[in-house]
């Protein structure tokens, strides 16, 4: 059972309020109920929050948002409603979907059609599309690879998306991921001139530089927050994050950016990118000091339904 922390009132499905962190009765579980912070963070007296996809709440000026003008519902009944407080899973989702598909290209395409589809690469930098189908492409039968990104992202960007909502998670997973690739190219094309080198990663593929991001994001919100190493051994996130920048420093000087076929440029640019978001979304409200799994946790919404939805 959790206690109330409004009222005090023992309830056995306590509702977790996704705008300040706290745990609340029925009575007490509408942020205007309980004094939320998010309240005045949004500047929205009357209580409602909007999709998170749209800024045309409460618009006086007699002309919507993009959405309003594209004729796209937004609220909890509408199609970018399931959106809503998902964004983590639809990421998953997309980097799932798109290992099969470059398993299908390489099985079934011609020569060259996966590295121009998913693959970020000197040679070819202007292939716009590839600066984010990279990020939810992953070394081909490398499921560890995957596998790694996946258990970041599920564990930590739940709690990040759910502190600055869907909109702008999406946002900084799209950009993270983009803006890491695109630096560890860019710099073997100032290194080498885009010339493929012996032992040096030939593109980027994979979606590291989004998931530190996200990682370094949390860092900077709660640095002590517990976390299981190897699923066994307990540290807290700041050393986690600390540690690993400087294994990933090391490898930069002693072995190079791309040496072993790693990116290691990209890792350190979306550590980077995600602790300059940290500070600047840090102390908009409170964030759980730990993982939380079952009554009270937060599970996958829809409009309006379970899981509910973070600060949009």
């Amino acid at each position: 059972m959790s206690r109330c922390d409004e009222c005090g009132k023992q309830e056995n499905m306590p509702y977790q309020c996704r705008h300040c962190g706290g745990t609340f009765c029925a009575e007490h579980r509408l942020p205007e109920n309980h004094g939320c912070p998010g309240l005045d963070n949004w500047e929205d007296p009357g209580g409602v929050f909007d999709s998170g996809f749209d800024d045309s709440v409460a618009d006086d000026s007699g002309s919507g948002g993009l959405s309003d003008r594209l004729g796209i519902e937004t609220g909890p009944g509408g199609p970018l409603g399931y959106f809503r407080g998902n964004m983590t899973y639809v990421f998953l989702g997309l980097m799932w979907i798109t290992f099969l598909l470059q398993h299908v290209v390489l099985l079934f395409g011609p020569a060259g059609l996966h590295e121009a589809i998913f693959v970020l690469s000197p040679a070819n930098p202007e292939y716009v599309w590839t600066w984010f189908t990279s990020v939810f492409a992953h070394a081909p039968g490398r499921l560890g690879h995957i596998g790694i990104n996946s258990i970041v992202i599920y564990f930590f960007g739940r709690l990040v998306e759910d502190y600055v909502g869907s909109r702008d998670f999406a946002v900084l997973f799209l950009g993270s991921g983009a803006l890491a690739g695109l630096g560890q190219v860019g710099f073997q094309i100032y290194q080498y001139g885009g010339i493929p080198q012996p032992g040096v990663a030939a593109g980027v593929l994979g979606a590291s530089g989004a998931g530190l991001a996200i990682m370094a994001v949390l860092t900077v919100l709660n640095p002590n927050l517990t976390v299981y190493l190897y699923f066994l051994v307990p540290v807290p996130l700041w050393l986690l994050t600390v540690g690993y920048t400087g294994y990933t420093v090391f490898q930069i000087l002693s072995t190079g950016i791309g040496a072993g076929g790693t990116a290691q440029l990209a890792h350190l640019l979306g550590l980077g990118v995600g602790l300059l978001y940290g500070q600047h979304v840090k102390g908009r409200h409170r964030i759980p000091d730990q993982l939380q799994f079952g009554a009270g946790g937060r599970g996958p919404g829809g409009p309006g339904g379970p899981g509910g939805r973070g600060p949009f």
